[in-house]
């Protein structure tokens, strides 16, 4: 479970939630967060959306809530009970049907991101704990993004960002994402490896890890056996990892697949370079599905994310599970103090 220690009222960062699709249960988990002291204890929540689809989903979610709409970040009650809402009233109710693609809801959702990112970039907020938005929504919308890291990247004008998981201290980066297995391989060179080390330790550090300890994962059996399995350990992996310790970066690796995400959510490791998406996906969330976080680095702003999607099957329901979100929140509570914005 995330640790997020309980500060005084002067200290709590705001903490920016774009609502995410109106016809998802973005809205629902939001709410149903937002109905608990301990999220008021760590941080000043502060929803970017539509009031009229948040006055909706606490009706269906039941929650002892009223909406309090402000301007700014700086007129926020912050205070259990009140949901402090920026509203971009952009959303017709009367049109809003749960669990469908719809334009007005892609839209929608960009606006609420882009909202946060521009008060993040001007410092009115600390970070942004992000809601689930829908691809087809965000095509139906004309918006140029598939998900949230390209929009992000692009609103932002960084490159190339970083993705970051983590789950009961486990933390664990991303070597390539959203490549077919055989094109994963392919971009695993000596040259990637050491280049992301460097990086995702420069990330580590903006989040205020110190002493960090690497480990990568092993790609083959038992990390190829030498070439036994497989040459990419010995030709590309290894010798990427050696010119990343030539550089201080403390790596180790590989470390077979099937042993180094057990020995590091132990604590023998600060963090894990995983070589493609399902390796490291599959390591988080049998850990704890519902409390697998998604940190973006590389970004001049903080930002958290559940790891799940708008579930359109049961938005309108009440019976989408918060805890990833409230997980989200306190996630991004807990690195806000200690978040560093110099670029990567």
């Amino acid at each position: 479970m995330t640790t997020a220690t309980k500060t005084t009222t002067t200290e709590r960062a705001i903490i920016a939630i774009p609502m995410g699709d109106p016809a998802g249960i973005g809205p629902e988990i939001t709410m149903k967060s937002l109905a608990k002291q301990e999220i008021y204890d760590v941080c000043k929540p502060l929803v970017i959306g539509d009031a009229a689809v948040l006055e909706k989903a606490i009706k269906i979610v039941g929650a002892d809530l009223s909406i309090n709409e402000v301007n700014t970040p700086a007129e926020g009650k912050y205070e259990l009970g009140t949901v402090d809402v920026i509203n971009l009233n952009n959303i017709d109710i009367n049109q809003l049907q749960y669990g469908e693609v719809s334009a007005q809801g892609g839209q929608g959702a960009f606006e609420y991101i882009k909202k946060a990112v521009e008060l993040a970039t001007v410092g009115e907020v600390k970070a942004l704990a992000t809601t689930p938005i829908n691809k087809e929504s965000l095509k139906a919308a004309n918006v140029p993004y598939i998900g949230h890291t390209e929009m992000l990247e692009a609103l932002a004008g960084s490159n190339d960002p970083l993705t970051m998981f983590e789950v009961k201290g486990m933390r664990i980066f991303f070597l390539t994402r959203h490549l077919s297995l055989k094109d994963a391989i392919a971009a695993m060179t000596k040259e990637r490896v050491h280049d992301y080390l460097i990086r995702c330790d420069r990330a580590l550090a903006r989040l205020g890890v110190e002493n960090r300890r690497w480990a990568v994962a092993g790609l083959n059996p038992h990390s190829g056996e030498g070439g036994l399995f497989g040459w990419e350990e010995v030709e590309q992996i290894k010798p990427g990892i050696e010119l990343a310790v030539a550089d201080g970066i403390n790596a180790v690796g590989p470390v077979p697949a099937d042993s180094v995400f057990f020995q590091a959510l132990n604590g023998k490791y600060d963090a894990v370079l995983s070589l493609y998406h399902d390796q490291g996906h599959i390591a988080a969330k049998m850990t704890d599905f519902h409390r697998t976080i998604s940190i973006t680095n590389g970004l001049p702003f903080l930002r958290t994310s559940v790891d799940h999607g708008t579930a359109f099957d049961i938005a309108g329901k009440n019976i989408a599970e918060s805890t990833s979100m409230e997980e989200c929140i306190k996630l991004a509570a807990q690195y806000a103090p200690k978040f560093t914005a110099n670029s990567l």
